[in-house]
């Protein structure tokens, strides 16, 4: 468990899976900025993610540096999220992360930036040679990319008009931190800024 002052981020749990099963359904507040471009999953698609999830937790069969973490309350330990990283090239140790968080009751709480500023913090003490972390998000994704900006990730790409949400154009936008700007900005660690 990584702990933080309002959540903990750690492993994903079976009795999680209820909770991943009923935020993961159409129709859900968070779809609306999180990739809203991308194909919707059908009830049975999230189904048998939710049964791929359950074996892998079961098996315990999961690296090293984990790929996602479920965001848990501090005080519940109840899951309302997760963070998460892929690989832009992982020929040159590239890597982007993401976050989201299922519940607007949530949203605009500092839970967005704790939770990422501690996944940040664990990807780079880590993994010691990854020089560099990504960001991706899109122009109608304000929320994001203000917490981006504050975690001090840099507007890096802006790719015009290449994303379309009910019908309309929007910018496609890359943000990276550079490890030795993440460590300038948080000297002491981020686990010392909240």
């Amino acid at each position: 468990m990584i702990e933080g002052s309002k959540i903990g981020l750690r492993k994903l749990h079976v009795d999680d899976l209820n909770v991943y099963r009923q935020w993961n359904q159409p129709g859900q507040a968070w779809q609306e900025l999180d990739g809203p471009y991308y194909p919707k999953r059908t009830p049975a698609e999230v189904e048998a993610t939710v049964e791929n999830l359950k074996a892998r937790i079961e098996a315990d069969n999961w690296p090293p540096v984990p790929l996602r973490l479920v965001i848990a309350q501090a005080d519940s330990d109840r899951m309302i999220g997760l963070v998460s990283r892929y690989w832009i090239s992982e020929e040159t140790q590239w890597a982007a992360i993401g976050i989201v968080i299922y519940d607007p009751a949530h949203w605009r709480h500092g839970i967005g930036y704790e939770a990422l500023g501690l996944w940040t913090d664990y990807l780079f003490e880590q993994q010691p040679d990854w020089v560099r972390l990504d960001l991706r998000t899109w122009s109608g994704n304000t929320g994001m990319m203000r917490l981006a900006e504050k975690l001090g990730y840099t507007l890096e790409a802006r790719f015009r008009k290449a994303r379309v949400v009910n019908g309309q154009y929007y910018d496609g936008l890359g943000y990276g931190v550079l490890r030795e700007e993440w460590q300038a900005h948080f000297r002491l660690g981020f686990r010392t800024t909240i």
